[in-house]
């Protein structure tokens, strides 16, 4: 007899997700579904606009991604247009999305995730002594110490005497699947709350060369808006870019001391979950970073590997490669649209067709996209694989110091790679990674100054449209994965846009021929103790990191009034 669990909706990520799994007589997932419960239509909204401002627009896709679809449109037309992007725009692009990563995946851990493996409640029977000489046994943050883990313990047990747990309301607290120790719970929680305002420091780098933060205010199609003088007040100066030099200090010191050791550290008491959830093994990551006008030298290393095969693995070069332009393809047979072909992005549609939901027919307002014809994970554990089938020495230095950490945590004498292929795998690419995009941080950093400091100040060419139709491709290794929009453009006019975001790559339905996405493979084989609280199945999905807003293709066709504010 199997039970059917609906999780709807997964909460702490962003937009709407409903996951249905059916769990057998052993307790494991034998059936598993991933919707996506909303229709974004922006896409629709950019026919016949300018090309020049669909990056204001697709950057509203959701509060969440905001700077990764502005600065993947502007690519898009950039592409089109074989337009060449002055390295200083280069360059503070670079530093707002390197720097809005590290923001996202130390949220996604401490905030949207770790409290799937951590039991909060569990906290307050701590030794906060004890707690912190684990603590400065792994790493020298700062904010280890004795005195900082009582103050922790005794908020805590305020928000429990309250009868409210604030941040920590609704977890499975007591769950059978909890693990850890009362002194590593109560570790997690203090950094839990410290990392609160460590993230805020990449909110204030991006504000500073974006304008604000969420929504930039700074791009263009050819390059940024901001001026480059050293002598002014008013624009992008010295001072300016020495107070992001501060920030990006106090980053180092957390990310390094303290999620990249939290993480691995955490792992090493649920090494069982190495074993579950790895489902689509076909890894996509795009190049990023780039360090010439023309978008053929890039920092990071993007390519494509198959079957989780450093053999079968395929370089992706550059903004031009044709390799990623022709591979990939999204079908909408089994998502709530008319049709039900597999088209190639520049032929995209997305007229809606609800038809509730339906096990073996429509069931997700996302579609599934292919790459050559073959289901695909992106997000970061598939970004740690190619940058390690690329030689990238930064990340295999870090992937050898998380394993360090998990052997002399949990004692086991080897931890192989496919370790990483799972559930648990991804929260230590993510960290991993991390640690990558911090050094990649501090050198676009250096390289913004150095290459002001000879002289050049540009940071713009402006675009010229052609008649007839032309057509781009932007992308972007994003937080969450491999980021692309596509568009083409006639008279000056966007005649179709098509996003395929990374949730859209994980989150999908069934393809064509019926093959799972990643969600749902992943889920299949999973253990669920209790089916009334369905922790593994939440950890699972959580560790993608899903953000579905953007995944999504919400309108509302009836266009009632949904709430009015008032300006006092």
């Amino acid at each position: 007899m199997t039970t059917r669990i609906t999780v709807d909706p997964v909460t702490r990520i962003e937009g709407h997700l409903r996951i249905d799994v059916e769990v057998n007589d052993e307790g494991r997932v034998s059936k598993s579904w991933s919707s996506g419960q909303m229709w974004r239509g922006i896409e629709t909204i950019l026919v016949g606009r300018d090309p020049r401002e669909a990056w204001l627009f697709t950057q509203r896709f959701c509060g969440v991604c905001t700077t990764v679809h502005a600065i993947t449109s502007v690519r898009a037309v950039e592409n089109a247009l074989g337009l060449e992007v002055p390295v200083n725009a280069q360059l503070v692009r670079n530093i707002i999305q390197t720097a809005h990563a590290i923001q996202d995946h130390i949220v996604h851990f401490y905030h949207l995730s770790a409290v799937d493996w951590v039991d909060v409640v569990s906290a307050l029977d701590a030794d906060p002594v004890a707690t912190s000489k684990l603590a400065e046994s792994l790493s020298d943050w700062s904010l280890n110490g004795p005195h900082e883990m009582k103050a922790v313990q005794d908020r805590l047990k305020t928000f429990v005497s309250s009868g409210q747990l604030g941040p920590f309301a609704s977890g499975y607290w007591g769950h059978p699947a909890m693990k850890l120790s009362p002194e590593v719970n109560l570790l997690a929680v203090a950094h839990y709350l410290q990392a609160l305002e460590v993230q805020n420091y990449c909110n204030k780098i991006v504000a500073i060369l974006g304008g604000k933060s969420p929504h930039i205010q700074n791009l263009a199609v050819g390059g940024i808006s901001n001026s480059v003088n050293m002598n002014s007040q008013s624009v992008l100066n010295m001072e300016r870019i020495m107070m992001i030099k501060g920030w990006i200090d106090k980053l180092e010191h957390f990310v390094k001391s303290t999620y990249m050791t939290d993480v691995p550290a955490i792992g090493a008491f649920y090494l069982d979950w190495a074993g579950y959830g790895k489902g689509v093994n076909n890894y996509l990551s795009v190049p990023d970073c780039p360090q010439d006008t023309k978008g053929t030298k890039f920092d990071l290393p993007g390519g494509y590997i198959e079957a989780g095969d450093f053999n079968k693995f395929t370089p992706i070069k550059d903004f031009h490669d044709p390799f990623f332009h022709k591979g990939v393809a999204e079908s909408s047979k089994h998502a709530w649209y008319e049709g039900d072909a597999t088209l190639h992005p520049w032929e995209g549609e997305t007229e809606p067709q609800y038809t509730d939901f339906q096990d073996d027919g429509q069931y997700s307002w996302i579609k599934a996209p292919t790459f050559n014809g073959k289901r695909a994970q992106v997000g970061p554990l598939a970004n740690v694989l190619v940058m390690l089938a690329q030689g990238h020495e930064n990340c295999t230095k870090y992937v050898n110091d998380a394993v360090g950490i998990i052997k002399t945590v949990s004692g086991a004498s080897d931890i192989p790679l496919a370790a990483f292929e799972s559930t648990i795998g991804r929260h230590a690419a993510r960290a991993i990674r991390a640690g990558v995009m911090m050094d990649t941080l501090k050198q676009q950093w250096q390289k913004l100054v150095d290459n002001i400091a000879s002289g050049d100040t540009d940071s713009f060419n402006a675009p010229v449209f052609p008649k007839g139709e032309i057509r781009g491709v932007g992308h972007h290794e994003a937080p969450r994965g491999a980021l692309s929009h596509w568009v083409v453009i006639e008279d000056a006019k966007i005649k179709n846009y098509q996003a395929v975001v990374p949730s859209t790559w994980n989150a999908g339905p069934r393809s064509e021929n019926g093959e799972m996405g990643p969600y749902e493979a992943s889920l299949l084989d999973n253990p669920v103790a209790d089916p009334e609280q369905p922790l593994e199945v939440l950890r699972t999905v959580h560790s993608f990191d899903p953000c579905i807003a953007c995944a999504i293709h919400m309108v509302d066709t009836e266009q009632k009034p949904i709430v009015k504010v008032k300006a006092l």
